[in-house]
C-alpha cells in the first residue's frame, strides 16, 4: 500500500512582500529622481522667468514654469511646493534657471526670493526716451514710467539736476540691480557712481582749477564725444568750444543741430538745418546748451579737464577722412581747410551714389 505524501503549502506573502518592496524601491527612486534628478527640458544652458506682482498666483506661478520647459511634472511641483510652503511666500522678480535644475532646488530659489542679477549696462545714450526705453526694457519700471520721472524736476531735486541736465549724473558703465529694483534706487546708484567718480582722481580740483563746474564739463564732454571717436584730438576740440565760450561767442557745434533735429544720422549740416528753433541750437544761443547731448565716456570727461590751454577757435574734419581735423586759430585759416574738406566730401558723395 503506497504511502501518501502530503505536500505542504508554500505561502504566497513572501513573494507579494517582495514584490511590495520592489515597488516601493522602484517609487522611491523614482520620486528621488524626480525632486532630485533633472527638472528641466528647455534647450540651452538657462531659462529666465518673470513673476510680476499680478502673478503671485500658485497655479500662474506653475504655468509659467511649464510654459517655458523649467518643470517637467507640473502637478508634482505644485503639490511638493505646497508641502515646502512655497507659494505663500511667493514674491515679484527675475529668476533665473540653469539647465539640468532639479525641482527641489527650483522650488527652494522661489521660497527664499534668490533673484538673478540684472544688468543696466549703460553705453552712448542722446535721449531721454533712449533710456526711459533702455530701463523699461531690463526691468519691472516700465518706459512711461521712467519718462515721468525724468521729466519731473521734483524727483530730481535730490540729486541736484533737472530735467535738462539729468544726463549730468549718468556715466556709461555697467550697473547691477534687480527686475524689480524701484526707479528711486536705480537713479540712486547711478548718482552715487557720478559722486565717486567726481571725488576720484584728482577731477573736482582740475575742473576748479578751470574755472568749470562738473555740469559744465560733462556738456562739453557730450559735444566731443559727438565730434570724434579719435581720442589723441578730443583734449584739442574741448579747448576750441571752451575758448569760443570764454570769448562770449556761439559754440556753432554741429552735434547739437543734430540734436536738436533728432536726426542723429545727419552727414552734413546745411544751411537750413541751422535755422532749428531749440536751445539746443548752439549757432542761433550763446553759451553752453541747457543739457549734455549724450554720455560721454569717462575717457572723454578727463580730455576736457586735461584740455590743453590753445588759441583755437575752429576746427574741421581732415579732408583724408582718417578721423582727425585741422585746427586753426584764425578764420581766414579755417576757411581754407573747410573748402578742401567740402570739396572732398561732394566728390565722396557724387561717387556713392
Amino acid at each position: 500500500m503506497k504511502k501518501i505524501i502530503k505536500k505542504k503549502k508554500t505561502s504566497k506573502w513572501p513573494k507579494i512582500v517582495g514584490v511590495l518592496f520592489l515597488l516601493i524601491v522602484v517609487a522611491a527612486l523614482f520620486g528621488l529622481w524626480i525632486l532630485k534628478g533633472p527638472s528641466t527640458s528647455f534647450n540651452g544652458n538657462y531659462q529666465t522667468f518673470v513673476i510680476t506682482e499680478e502673478d503671485i498666483q500658485q497655479q500662474k506661478v506653475v504655468d509659467v514654469l511649464k510654459e517655458k520647459e523649467i518643470v517637467s511634472f507640473p502637478f508634482i511641483c505644485s503639490m511638493i511646493g505646497s508641502q515646502m510652503h512655497i507659494w505663500d511666500k511667493l514674491k515679484a522678480g527675475k529668476y533665473r534657471v540653469e539647465h539640468g535644475q532639479n525641482l527641489i532646488s527650483i522650488l527652494r530659489m522661489l521660497r527664499n526670493h534668490k533673484q538673478m542679477p540684472v544688468n543696466l549696462v549703460i553705453n552712448r545714450v542722446r535721449t531721454k526716451e533712449d533710456l526711459a526705453h533702455l530701463i523699461g526694457k531690463n526691468f519691472s519700471s516700465d518706459s512711461v514710467t521712467v519718462m515721468n520721472f525724468l521729466n519731473s524736476n521734483d524727483e530730481l531735486k535730490k540729486y541736484g539736476v533737472d530735467t535738462n541736465t539729468i544726463f549730468t549724473m549718468i556715466l556709461p558703465d555697467t550697473y547691477t540691480f534687480y527686475w524689480n529694483t524701484p526707479l528711486s534706487k536705480i537713479f540712486d546708484k547711478l548718482y552715487d557712481a557720478h559722486e565717486a567718480f567726481w571725488a576720484k582722481d584728482n577731477r573736482k580740483n582740475e575742473a576748479d582749477q578751470l574755472g568749470i563746474t562738473d555740469k559744465q564739463a560733462y556738456i562739453i564732454a557730450s559735444i566731443v564725444e559727438e565730434e570724434t571717436n579719435y581720442d589723441p584730438e578730443k583734449g584739442n576740440i574741448a579747448s576750441v568750444y571752451w575758448n569760443r565760450f570764454k570769448k562770449g561767442m556761439y559754440l556753432g557745434a554741429d552735434p547739437t543741430i543734430k540734436y536738436a533735429l533728432k536726426d542723429f544720422g545727419l552727414r552734413r549740416i546745411l544751411y537750413g538745418h541751422l535755422k532749428v528753433v531749440s536751445p539746443y541750437n548752439t549757432y542761433k544761443n550763446k553759451g553752453l546748451p541747457p543739457g549734455p547731448i549724450c554720455t560721454p565716456t569717462a575717457k572723454t570727461i578727463d580730455a576736457v579737464l586735461k584740455m590743453p590751454r590753445t588759441d583755437y577757435l575752429f576746427f574741421v574734419a581732415s579732408s583724408e577722412f582718417n578721423g582727425t581735423h585741422h585746427f586753426s586759430g584764425n578764420f581766414a585759416e579755417h576757411i581754407q581747410y573747410a573748402k578742401a574738406y567740402q570739396q572732398k566730401l561732394d566728390i565722396y558723395l557724387a561717387n556713392k551714389h
